[in-house]
């Protein structure tokens, strides 16, 4: 069975959606930013606009992207870094847990409104029935880690305790705080999870190294991305 083109009921050529998408999503720019850039371009739609695509085709997008991801192995097992980072909604603090591999993978984000063992439980459960089990688990000193590991059997795979050893878990939450201070804070805690799923596929495609590689393998890899980013749902 052929999957039904998104785009079918849309005036708007798929190539502007997908612009305007990755616009709002990659980068710190408001919606205003985004209908400022694509006007520069000849393209006129509303800010209201950007926020239906982005509403409509960024979960499918990064659905998508990480459904790629998953099948081709990208993901490693060998070490997590667990962190979680605390996130103001309507003045109510709230709880945004992330994992990443040691090569800065956005592995999962759950946001949740307490801090306690039902809730690293409920992040631990979903990070391993998408991702399997790590050989290593990294976090920091926050004692529900322990009560949720035990209850999974994976206390043996914790380490902690340790000076910048979680910093690769730290630096993943920078991203998200620039967008969300570009966003003026996020108001809804259903918004902040859809946002951070998203985003963190999107970071997770065009985190390139670039620090890592020399000119011209980025040069291939930025444009290797940018292409695939192109062709998601292209037929």
């Amino acid at each position: 069975m052929t999957q039904p083109n998104p785009f079918r009921y849309f005036k708007t050529s798929p190539e502007i959606i997908r612009l305007a998408v990755m616009l709002y999503v990659r980068f710190p720019l408001s919606l205003r930013n985004v209908e400022d850039l694509l006007h520069e371009r000849g393209i006129e739609v509303s800010h209201e606009t950007v926020r239906y695509w982005w509403n409509r085709f960024g979960p499918m997008f990064a659905a998508e992207i990480r459904r790629r991801r998953i099948q081709s192995l990208r993901s490693s097992r060998w070490q997590w870094h667990l962190d979680e980072v605390f996130v103001k909604i309507n003045g109510k603090t709230h709880y945004l847990w992330r994992a990443v591999d040691h090569e800065g993978e956005v592995l999962e984000a759950v946001v949740t409104k307490t801090r306690d063992r039902a809730a690293a439980l409920r992040f631990l459960k979903k990070l391993l029935r998408r991702h399997g089990r790590p050989e290593v688990l990294v976090t920091d000193r926050l004692r529900t880690y322990g009560a949720a590991l035990r209850q999974l059997d994976l206390q043996g795979r914790q380490q902690s305790d340790g000076r910048w050893i979680n910093n690769r878990a730290e630096n993943s939450h920078l991203p998200l705080r620039r967008r969300e201070r570009a966003m003026l804070r996020f108001r809804r805690m259903r918004s902040l999870q859809k946002f951070a799923a998203v985003h963190s596929s999107v970071y997770n495609h065009f985190n390139l190294e670039r620090s890592l590689s020399s000119r011209s393998i980025f040069r291939t890899n930025r444009t290797a991305a940018l292409e695939e980013w192109r062709g998601l749902y292209a037929g």
